[in-house]
């Protein structure tokens, strides 16, 4: 028999503000690539390692006051543990890694949104991913207000969800801008559309990617 050959590994993340429907869309690329036969991993940020639970419990807890430069650190912290011990082995394997957030939620949420110099953010980020850029960036997109309504209707919100309506515009903004910096790499979509459309985009893009 001819061993099957798989395409080159490719790094594909989720991103997009509260209430965006990220978790939705990722459960159902899982089972597409399982179907086309494609080694993939499933990961998230921040967490995907036992020290990176850790962290994000902490950064998730609504009990907690953390400063802004100092969430910014526990999520570098988090990523370096998660790109070392999981992320680079994945990929030196050949498989397909898909992330629930990476670096540029740090960018839209601890720069746009906090404040914080992007510069800065940038400088420390690469350090802690050694360089390792998303292959495509799914971004999925909604206004904040009916982002939190969605978020509302799960029950009790985390610390970041429970951060002013402004603060989630700023993140938004940021996403975009950063979307419009890189079109090659990201797919910006409508998050208000039927699941079922957003789910044949992502996997029409996906699987272009792949034929490669």
């Amino acid at each position: 028999m001819t061993a099957r050959t798989f395409p080159p590994p490719a790094f594909i993340t989720f991103e997009g503000g509260e209430g965006a429907g990220k978790s939705t869309q990722l459960s159902r690329l899982q089972p597409r690539l399982a179907a086309a036969g494609v080694p993939a991993l499933f990961t998230k940020e921040p967490g995907g390692t036992p020290a990176g639970e850790q962290i994000r419990a902490a950064l998730l807890d609504p009990a907690l006051e953390i400063d802004p430069l100092a969430e910014f650190l526990l999520y570098s912290a988090s990523r370096a543990q998660l790109v070392r011990t999981v992320l680079q082995p994945a990929l030196a394997r050949g498989e397909v890694v898909v992330c629930d957030r990476y670096a540029d939620s740090t960018l839209a949420y601890q720069g746009y949104g906090r404040g914080l110099p992007l510069p800065f953010l940038r400088s420390v980020t690469a350090e802690a991913t050694g360089g390792l850029t998303p292959t495509l960036s799914v971004l999925l997109d909604i206004d904040p207000a009916a982002g939190l309504g969605r978020v509302a209707q799960r029950g009790q919100k985390d610390r970041l969800e429970r951060a002013d309506l402004a603060f989630h515009r700023r993140l938004r903004a940021g996403f975009l801008e950063l979307a419009a910096a890189d079109p090659e790499r990201w797919l910006v979509l409508d998050a208000t559309r039927p699941a079922d459309e957003l789910e044949a985009d992502i996997w029409a893009r996906v699987s272009a990617l792949l034929a490669q």
